[in-house]
């Protein structure tokens, strides 16, 4: 049972972890590693079924929760704030930025995280979130990516080469989750949300990530209940948090405008696997 002044976060048994996980959990290093500034985005696109999640495995050799489905994202890099990706980004300026994360003065600015969820997505699915965008098989895409990847390419440049604006109004802040003081990795990672065109897929780099599906929240949620798709407590409660038969744009408008706290569980090992405690 939870300290009343703990939320009960749920339980993952031992057999939906992803691989590694309870070997870092027992052996917590002696003093907690700094966090770093990262951002995730959840790719929604329109399905008969309502609204369809993209989620990417990752490589069994990643250094961070190896092996598990996720959504795009990764650190933020210092060139998230370069001020020529603002020149390119229409519906958001530093201060809304800064206003929506609560981030007034801070080092990397809050308009850098969301900087780093459109080139993370970029980057692992060649996806560009909103209406527009290019093509993930066009070949200047897959050119415009390879540099990026390779350090040959800065994001500014990936955006002049392709012409591309970053649609500032297609990004929603939903969630702050902190890792564990546990983890020999950690990160102080915001949660955006946007929507791509329907029928659009993924092309993953095979560096990183191993998978991609497109599934509804709730199916998706289903099959890691069932062992198929081992994941982390923010991503299962990111899923739960969309489920519904809901095109993308109604999910979205849950979030808009609302507070999002920052949530910094903490992990208990039960006798049957691993439990999320939520301070109040």
């Amino acid at each position: 049972m939870s300290p009343p002044d703990e939320l009960d976060g749920g339980e993952i048994p031992d057999q939906l972890l992803p691989p590694g996980f309870l070997g870092t959990l027992e052996n917590p290093p002696a003093v907690p590693v700094p966090t770093r500034p990262a951002a995730t985005v959840v790719l929604l696109r329109e399905a008969s079924a309502g609204t369809e999640v993209l989620l990417l495995r990752r490589a069994r050799s990643s250094g961070f929760v190896p092996g598990a489905w996720v959504f795009p994202g990764g650190r933020v890099d210092e060139e998230d704030a370069d001020p020529r990706l603002l020149g390119r980004t229409e519906g958001l300026d530093s201060g809304e930025a800064a206003r929506r994360l609560g981030l007034s003065e801070a080092a990397p600015p809050a308009i850098a995280y969301y900087m780093a969820s459109v080139r993370e997505a970029f980057e692992e699915t060649g996806l560009w979130p909103g209406e527009g965008g290019p093509d993930p098989s066009s070949p200047l895409v897959t050119e415009a990516r390879e540099g990026l990847l390779s350090g040959t390419l800065g994001f500014p440049e990936v955006l002049e080469r392709l012409d591309l604006q970053i649609p500032g109004r297609a990004l929603e802040y939903i969630a702050h989750w902190i890792t564990p003081v546990v983890e020999p990795r950690r990160y102080d990672t915001r949660f955006f949300a946007a929507v791509v065109p329907g029928g659009r897929d993924a092309l993953i780099d095979a560096r990183e990530m191993t998978g991609a599906l497109w599934l509804s929240p709730s199916e998706a949620l289903e099959r890691n209940l069932e062992g198929e798709l081992p994941m982390v407590f923010p991503t299962l409660h990111t899923l739960r948090a969309l489920e519904g038969n809901h095109p993308p744009r109604v999910l979205l408008e849950r979030f808009r405008g609302r507070p999002v706290p920052a949530i910094l569980p903490r992990l208990v090992r039960t006798p049957t696997g691993v439990s999320l405690r939520i301070p109040r």
